[in-house]
């Protein structure tokens, strides 16, 4: 039985899209990436101007961001930028970032092109894919490439993520340790 390396990964999400209330939900998504699964804990916290000064709280911690635009709202974009200078001013330093511009499955509406947006990104360091939530384009492919820039685990915990080896088995001094 092979040996995976299961990394819990604290990721934020900013969706900059109209929403009347606030509140900060909670999801997991797990995806294998070579011989490692990694698990993310993904809080959405809505990427609303007025609740900025909230959003520390959830990107403290944090290996990773991905921060949603609207392909078919410029305003979007530009507002994105503003959490990424948010991001980078006070967020960790080595956060992974990924921009996803969505809503791709409605091209013909786009105000946002895909160069601007993939320059940018580009310019920042930063991962960049188009995606569409309502018909699931590309939303694995953006975690598989954060798997990708994630921090490896060394065995004497110098990386910020922490993870732990899954076995098939327990080994014996753990068993003989154990009343049931």
């Amino acid at each position: 039985m092979p040996i995976y390396l299961f990394v819990s990964v604290c990721l934020m999400l900013i969706l900059i899209v109209p929403i009347f209330y606030f509140r900060a939900s909670f999801m997991t998504k797990t995806v294998q990436y070579q011989n490692e699964l990694h698990k993310f804990l993904i809080w959405d916290t809505a990427g609303q101007e007025r609740f900025r000064a909230l959003a520390p709280m959830y990107y403290r911690g944090s290996a990773a961001a991905i921060i949603v635009y609207d392909i078919t709202k410029e305003e979007s974009f530009q507002t994105l930028k503003n959490w990424v200078k948010e991001l980078r001013q006070h967020g960790p330093p080595n956060i992974v970032v990924a921009i996803a511009g969505n809503k791709c499955d409605l091209s013909d509406a786009r105000e946002v092109s895909e160069k601007d947006a993939k320059d940018y990104a580009d310019s920042i360091h930063a991962i960049f894919v188009e995606t569409s939530a309502k018909n699931a384009i590309n939303i694995n492919e953006i975690f598989i490439q954060i798997s990708q820039r994630i921090p490896v685990i060394d065995a004497g915990g110098g990386s910020a993520v922490k993870g732990f080896k899954l076995r098939g088995q327990p080994s014996e001094s753990t068993r003989e340790r154990t009343c049931c």
